[in-house]
């Protein structure tokens, strides 16, 4: 089988209480759970086109835009990175229209676990896939909000008492924090934030424990990336988070390259 087009952050969904992933590439639609066990070549075919208006950049920024767009495109806004400082609500965006379905609905502050406990912000139709793109294994919700700006300002309280970052290394050796109670967890952050602020807490107390297609994690984690190199090949050992993990230890951030025009072959 050959595909080819422009990376994109590979969608993933739970069926039968495992993640499947799948990946667009031109007309073209892989299911890449099948991949697994098989040996798979990428090549870069050396362009990139930018993820929001397709125009050809040298340099992709903030993760597929040609810098036009970073600058302009509200899904290159800073509140993408920084909810607190999402300005929606008073009427002011890159694009209103944009913002009543990605700004001004509803949010949830999250707690997982990937390579320890951390704080998190998603639109409500983010769940579970925020938690899988992070390869997080188990995941709660801890409050329900308007919209992202007062999401972010939980988050950026409760960053005080934990991290909002994965370790993407941990991650991918699969070194799991089993000993994390998020019940527990869940209280101990309510009880942190401001009285004001708990008002939004969910009574949700569901726990979505996730499973990823990998038959080998890697012990060492080396990364490839089309920036060094314009082949990446080898024996799909499975994936996790927005990674692919291939024989000895290599692993490529499919997220990291959105955007990059690329040939993909299976044996």
């Amino acid at each position: 089988m050959i595909a080819t087009g422009n990376l994109l952050k590979m969608p993933a969904q739970i069926v039968d209480g495992q993640i499947q992933y799948s990946l667009t590439l031109g007309q073209q639609h892989v299911d890449m759970n099948q991949l697994v066990g098989k040996h798979i070549k990428l090549n870069y075919l050396n362009v990139i086109n930018c993820i929001k208006c397709g125009a050809e950049t040298k340099k992709s920024f903030n993760q597929g835009f040609c810098f036009p767009c970073f600058q302009k495109a509200p899904e290159a806004d800073e509140c993408i990175l920084n909810p607190e400082k999402c300005k929606a609500h008073y009427g002011i965006s890159r694009d209103m229209e944009w913002a009543k379905t990605h700004c001004l609905t509803t949010h949830y502050v999250y707690l997982a676990v990937s390579s320890g406990l951390k704080v998190g912000v998603t639109r409500q139709s983010q769940i579970p896939t925020r938690w899988i793109d992070q390869g997080a294994w188990k995941g709660i919700i801890l409050a329900e909000v308007p919209n992202r700006h007062t999401a972010g300002v939980i988050e950026v309280f409760l960053k005080t008492f934990l991290s909002d970052k994965t370790n993407w290394r941990t991650m991918l050796k699969n070194e799991l924090a089993t000993h994390i109670d998020l019940i527990e967890e869940k209280k101990k952050a309510l009880a942190l934030i401001p009285a004001e602020l708990q008002q939004y807490a969910s009574p949700n107390n569901l726990i979505i424990e996730l499973n990823y297609p990998v038959e080998t994690y890697p012990t060492k984690p080396q990364t490839l990336s089309f920036d060094t190199q314009t082949t990446v090949e080898g024996k799909v050992m499975g994936f996790k988070g927005q990674y692919l993990l291939l024989d000895n230890d290599r692993v490529f951030n499919f997220r990291k390259h959105n955007g990059y025009l690329t040939e993909l072959c299976v044996e």
